[in-house]
């Protein structure tokens, strides 16, 4: 497995379709909203094949990690983690960025909380999906 920043939005999105529109019921108009052109993604590798990826988009000194996902058949490997620790790593050497912002999915919280990110607010719908707002320092 590698992880990778790159410029293949269209890659990308093909992943994301699979898990947000196909898997998880998101509507296209939510999960296309316009601002692949300003992010940053990760590409996840398994061998030739693109397995997961991530966005990154920077808001003043916070960089949002987002559009977080795995394949089906490439879960269960410490694939998300590796995902978030590059997008960490990678929003380290962004200049004047200090904390590092995201929306999870409910479950999935204990997931990011072992990575370092705090809950903070209530939970909120995002395309229908229960989340809660996270954050944590670099």
């Amino acid at each position: 497995m590698r992880i990778e920043v790159t410029r293949d939005i269209p890659t990308c999105q093909a992943l994301r379709k699979v898990v947000f529109i196909d898997e998880q019921g998101v509507s296209q108009a939510e999960e296309v909203d316009g601002l692949d052109g300003k992010a940053i993604h990760l590409l996840a590798w398994d061998g030739d094949c693109p397995v997961g990826t991530a966005r990154i988009l920077m808001n003043g000194a916070v960089g949002k990690i987002g559009r977080v996902c795995v394949l089906p058949e490439a879960r269960g490997i410490g694939l998300g983690e590796a995902l978030i620790l590059a997008a960490l790593e990678e929003l380290r050497r962004q200049s004047g960025i200090s904390e590092a912002y995201l929306g999870s999915q409910s479950h999935a919280t204990g997931f990011y909380e072992k990575l370092g990110f705090s809950v903070e607010g209530e939970e909120f719908l995002d395309a229908g999906i229960l989340h809660r707002h996270m954050r944590r320092a670099l």
